[in-house]
Formats: C-alpha cells, structure tokens, sequence
C-alpha cells in the first residue's frame, strides 16, 4: 500500500515535471489551446443568441383610417392624434402602448390615404379630428419599423400578454444549462472528454439550425431547450482539453484567457445582429459554423490525464512525444521511465471508484447541517451566489432597452466582461476574498441605481454608469467561485487534481468536494428568473436596474459577514471550517 501511494503521488509531480520538460506553452500547447478557443466563441454566441431571435422589435398599432395599404411607415407625423404616447426632442414617437389607438370617430368621413391622388397620407387627411382621445380599443394588426425581424412577427407573440413567452426562451436556456451539465459530466468521465467535447459542438450546431427551422414557438422552445444542453458542454470540456497540457505557471494565464474568448463570442452576438436583421439568417450564422468542427477529431488530441485516468498509457505517452517534438524538446529518459511505469493514480482512482469517499463525504454534509453558523454561512453563499446569477445575466438582456444603438451596447456589455474578469483576479491578489467581493457588489449597486434613475439626460453617461455596474457583477461572479472554492470543507482523502470541471469560472484550483457545484447548480436556478426581471420596466422604467442595485448591495453587505480566506489553510474538515472566524 506504500508503494502504491508513492507511485501516485509521483504521478502527479512527474506530469508536472513532463510540462515543464516539452515547454509549459509550446508551440504544440499554443495551437491547441486556439484550436480549442474556437468552439467557446460560438458556444457563447449560442447561449446569448435568443436575445436578438426572441427579442422585441418596435412596433405599433395599425391605423387603417391614416396609414398606407401597402407601405405602411413607422414613424409618422400624425401618430400623436391616432395613439397614445410620447414625441421626444427629435420627433421620434413612442408609443405607450404598443397595442392601443385611439378611437375612431365615426362622425367625420374620412378619405383613407391610399384612395388619394398623390397615393400617400397628408397631415389634412389624417387630423385630430378622425379619433377620439378620450376612448381607447385594442388593435390586431400592427406596423413594425423596418428592418429587424424576430419570432415576434413570425408567430405573433405581440402585446403584452405574450411578453413572458419571449422571456420563458431565457428560461427555457438556463434549464438546458442545467442538464447538460449534470449529463455530460457523467459522460465526459466515461467516454472521454475529446470525443464528448466534439458531440456537445455538433449538438449545439445541429439543434441550433432547427431553432432556425422550428415551424411553431413550442418546437422553437424544444430546440433552445436542447441547444443549451448541447451549449453546456462546450465551455467546461474546452477549459480541460485546452488548459490541462499547459505547465503549471501558465495555467492561470490560459484560463482567463478562454473567458476573454467567451466574452468576445458574446459580443459577437451583437454585432452579428446588427448586420443580419432577420432571426432566421442570424442563428444560422451562429449554428452552421460549428459543425465544421468535426474536423477537430484528427486534430486535437484527448485529455492525457483522462488517458491515465482510464489506464490508457500508450496513448497518453504518444501524445506526451508528439508535444515534445512539435516544441523542440526532447525528454529525459529517467522522466520518461518512470512516467510508463505508472498505473492508475490515485486521485483519479478515487473519482472513479469513489464508494468509501462518499460515506465520508455524507458524514460531513450531516456534520455541516448540525452546525447553526455553518448553515447561516452557506445559506449566505447561496444567496450571494443566486444575486450574482440573476444580476449578471440581467444586465446582459437589460441592455437591448438603453437608449441608442441596441446591437452596440450589447456588444459592450459583454466586452466589459474582460476587464470585469482582469479586476477580479487583481482584487483577489490585492485585497483578499472578502473584501474584493463586497467591493464588487457595492460597485455593481451604486452604478445599477445611478443608471437606473437617470432615465434621462446624456445617453453616454448612463451606458458608462450601466458598463461599470456589469464591471461590477463580473468581477463578483469570478471572485464567489474561489471564495466559495475555499470555504467548503472536504475530506482529506477527497482532493482532487483534476481541473476545474463542472463550473464555468478561469480559475485553476483545487476543487472542494463538490460543494461549489452546489452553490453554481442553484444559480442557475436563479439565472432562469433573470429573462423576466427586464418586464418589470413595463410598469416602471427604472425598476429593473434599481432591483439589480437593491440586491447586489444586500449581497454586498451579507458578504462582509463571511470569513476571510486568504493567506489562510484550506478547511479539510468541518471543525476546522468551524474554526475559521469572520
């Protein structure tokens, strides 16, 4: 038995040492890793793409006693006498009520503009006169200003009672996330990460064309619901593949660096929206290209440590000399000996027979649940954990409704997930756990509420105050992964090397016995009421964003009564977790 927990404790330092020998990032390690970064651009286009395919475009009521039968425009200047609503300083009109005109009034003989002479309306033809302001009545046929087209003019989904099927699509992804995170963890442990990593890519291109091809709303729900399962895979197996061949000191680096890569795939959501009005051609545009990825079969290899995990020796020795050649480098032979002598190591040996673990691991879930202030500080986690779900992907589908460009700001929203990401792993060096993540949530507060009212006046400033709250919430997200990471007591037999798997976070760290997973599994849960909190704006303008700045500072506060972790030993047990004091 000594023996054996020699060889693998030697297991883990010599593929370290083997790293360090072909080249931490190589020329090898450099060209997968952007192999790999590929699939995560589409992945996160993917996962935001129903923002512009479900979302809502302008329209308002069709006046057959003003507007033209066949060319119908958007903007008139008599709309202030047919319907409710504002003009502002530019003359554009906005409507009220996208559903309600006025009245028309019966008394006066109208002489409809296209049976004019000229074939278009005039300001005589259509006068205060031909409504009554005073009555109200609902309209079915509308005009929609030109240019973009959602599921909204394909199936109808207008007015107000119909606004919570465009927010059930968002739903309806998060609850996607959810299975296939839980699905392809499982998978990806038994058939091996390569080859799920490749099934998740094609399944996500495959089904994301028939969204583009769904003939009713209920089939375009079934095949977002299975896009997102397909989704969930891409980004996690993507961080192993890619990161786990890097050596150890530039680990960190590559695995910020693919979240870069996911922000960019966002942003390109946007911009890609901008150029393809029509939600048909754009979820094409972002579902075709990933298909091709087939190719990635011959070209990226499987995860070594899988290999090994799975007694697969001979393979993971061939790709270890493979990266060795394409680098340069040549391997010493004493190093090599003793990494062919190696059997299965005895971290992944205990995640793939893990019975006697478990027994230990339930023995400190119960110890957990007898202890007040470790449930009041893990019922804190979750809380922290579901505002951060709710306010980082609210923000993101907030952001279509600011004033100006819609595709640009988007687009900006998530670019500023970058910096949002760098901050987080400045603070974490510079200020501790606590303090970065409170700082973070005090700052995504103030700039929500500050935007919020600010519903009117210099459009620059709002966007500004709007980009630093999401500044703000990113660098919260990034940060409760580690915070969380560090306080979950684990048994001492349960650590694991294996790379961080199930959550979508950049950090290269030790996982604590599955308890963040926990905490991210209920954020998603969270994250499903994120698509309905912009409606909230239907009732009063500033609600949204205010609601994003009540709860980050709720967080803000209740995360400064959690333990600081930094620079101090990582709980392996209960007590020891007990022990640690705000």
């Amino acid at each position: 038995k000594s023996s054996l927990r020699m060889s693998a404790s030697v297991s883990a330092m010599d593929f370290d040492e083997i790293l360090k020998e072909i080249g931490e990032f190589g020329r090898y390690q450099r060209v997968n890793y952007l192999l790999i970064c590929l699939p995560v651009l589409f992945a996160a286009a993917n996962s935001l793409s129903y923002v512009f395919t479900a979302g809502t475009p302008k329209y308002r009521c069709r006046v057959d006693e003003c507007d033209d039968a066949y060319l119908a425009e958007y903007q008139t200047n008599w709309l202030d006498h047919a319907m409710p609503g504002t003009r502002d300083k530019r003359g554009y009109f906005t409507p009220s009520d996208t559903c309600m005109r006025y009245a028309p009034n019966s008394s006066v003989n109208s002489l409809q503009p296209w049976q004019h002479s000229e074939n278009h309306w005039t300001t005589q033809v259509c006068n205060p006169s031909m409504f009554l302001p005073e009555q109200t009545q609902r309209c079915e046929q509308f005009v929609y200003e030109t240019g973009e087209h959602t599921i909204v003019q394909e199936w109808q989904l207008t007015c107000k009672e119909n606004a919570w099927k465009l927010a059930f699509v968002g739903t309806t992804h998060f609850a996607g996330l959810v299975i296939g995170t839980a699905l392809f963890g499982y998978l990806a442990d038994r058939f091996g990460r390569k080859h799920v990593f490749l099934f998740c890519t094609i399944f996500m291109g495959l089904t994301g064309i028939g969204q583009a091809l769904a003939w009713d709303y209920i089939s375009f729900l079934i095949f977002a619901l299975l896009n997102a399962v397909g989704t969930s895979g891409v980004y996690p197996l993507a961080f192993i593949i890619g990161v786990e061949m890097v050596g150890p000191r530039k680990r960190e680096m590559t695995s910020i660096v693919l979240n870069y890569f996911y922000a960019v795939g966002e942003a390109l959501v946007g911009l890609t929206a901008w150029m393809l009005t029509d939600w048909k051609h754009l979820q094409l545009a972002l579902s075709i290209p990933p298909i091709f990825f087939i190719v990635y079969f011959w070209l990226v290899p499987e995860s070594v440590r899988w290999l090994l995990a799975r007694n697969k020796h001979e393979k993971a020795v061939a790709i270890i000399r493979r990266a060795a050649q394409v680098n340069q480098r040549e391997l010493s032979l004493e190093l090599m000996a003793s990494f062919k002598q190696q059997k299965l190591s005895a971290t992944d040996k205990q995640h793939l027979s893990s019975d006697p673990e478990q027994h230990q691991i339930w023995a400190s879930v119960k110890q957990v649940f007898a202890s007040h202030s470790l449930i009041w500080r893990y019922t804190l986690l979750l809380l922290i954990w579901a505002v951060n779900a709710i306010v980082f992907y609210g923000l993101s589908l907030n952001s279509t409704n600011l004033s100006g460009n819609k595709y640009l700001n988007f687009a900006l929203v998530c670019l500023i997930e970058i910096p949002g990401y760098s901050l987080a792993w400045l603070c974490l060096r510079k200020l501790g756990r606590r303090l970065a993540l409170s700082g973070s949530l005090f700052l995504c507060a103030i700039t929500c509420a500050a935007s919020g009212y600010m519903t009117s006046g210099q459009n620059w400033l709002i966007i500004t105050l709007f980009l630093l709250g999401k500044l703000g919430i990113t660098s919260s997200f990034a940060i409760i992964y580690t915070y969380t990471a560090e306080m979950m007591p684990t048994v001492r037999t349960f650590l694991t090397y294996r790379l961080h798997y199930y959550l979508n976070t950049f950090f290269f760290q030790i996982i604590r016995s599955g308890g963040v997973g926990v905490m991210s599994t209920f954020a998603r849960f969270g994250a499903m009421l994120a698509p309905f909190v912009p409606l909230l704006g239907n009732y009063y303008e500033p609600l949204p964003l205010l609601l994003f700045g009540s709860t980050s500072m709720l967080a803000g506060f209740l995360s400064l009564s959690l333990p600081e972790t930094f620079h101090k030993k990582l709980p392996d047990t209960v007590s020891i977790t007990k022990s640690i004091s705000p």
